[in-house]
């Protein structure tokens, strides 16, 4: 990952996957403007493993929202597979959304009445065309998250580690560049913390970019690179010792 500054075309370098750009987010609360990012700017490469951290009002929720294409920027640029995000409609925003990104919730938010392998298959719906090896997928998903046994089961005959491995799960359906975690461990004990945040270094030592935002140390101690800000902007970039190994 580097500094978005250093680079002249973000959408051009072949292994940065997201890109942002000079970016604010301006919200107007109580007839007063809220500056919730201030000119951010920065990568993320392919196999990047980033942890965002800051204090409450900091802005990394609003970053991660950016990101997620959950909302627009004011004022900057945004490019996602090539895509200025920015400048999409509704619809094309969707689809590039489902296309690039997969998300793991700190509420998992599973569907209550949908069984396992019925929830990490919901992304799939939303797919044009239809993948017609999608029930196969699933079941090799659930198995990769170590569910193969829990395949009929309803998220409230689960623990809250395996409804985020299920959530983990259907963040893979669609094969995403991107994986957006949202305070992934928050709802856990810290046994069950270190199993997801060893689930989420294995899929990142497989390749996969992994994007989350976390209030406690140790967790983002994982990451490879941890981003803090302040005040809406980037105050540090530190790199980890696992990063070199």
């Amino acid at each position: 990952m580097s500094n978005a500054a250093a680079l002249d075309m973000p959408h051009a370098t072949r292994d940065v996957v997201a890109s942002v750009r000079n970016v604010t987010k301006v919200y107007r609360l109580g007839g007063e403007d809220v500056h919730a990012l201030a000119g951010v700017s920065i990568d993320f490469h392919q196999g990047d493993f980033v942890a965002i951290m800051g204090s409450s009002g900091s802005g990394k929720s609003t970053l991660l929202n950016l990101l997620g294409c959950l909302d627009r920027p004011t004022t900057g640029q945004y490019f996602l597979g090539g895509n200025d995000v920015a400048t999409l409609d509704d619809e094309s925003l969707s689809r590039v959304r489902g296309r690039y990104l997969g998300f793991v919730f700190q509420s998992y938010n599973l569907i209550q009445q949908l069984s396992v392998v019925e929830n990490i298959a919901v992304p799939l719906a939303y797919q044009r065309p239809i993948n017609p090896d999608g029930p196969d997928l699933c079941l090799r998903l659930a198995k990769l998250v170590g569910l193969s046994g829990r395949l009929g089961h309803r998220p409230n005959q689960l623990s809250g580690g395996q409804q985020q491995r299920v959530a983990i799960a259907r963040a893979l359906v669609n094969n995403p560049h991107v994986i957006l975690a949202d305070e992934p461990t928050g709802n856990l004990d810290t046994a069950t913390s270190i199993e997801i945040m060893d689930l989420l270094d294995a899929l990142n030592n497989a390749g996969r970019t992994i994007v989350m935002v976390t209030h406690e140390p140790d967790i983002a101690a994982r990451a490879k690179t941890v981003i803090s800000l302040r005040d809406g902007k980037i105050a540090s970039i530190t790199q980890n010792d696992k990063a070199d190994g």
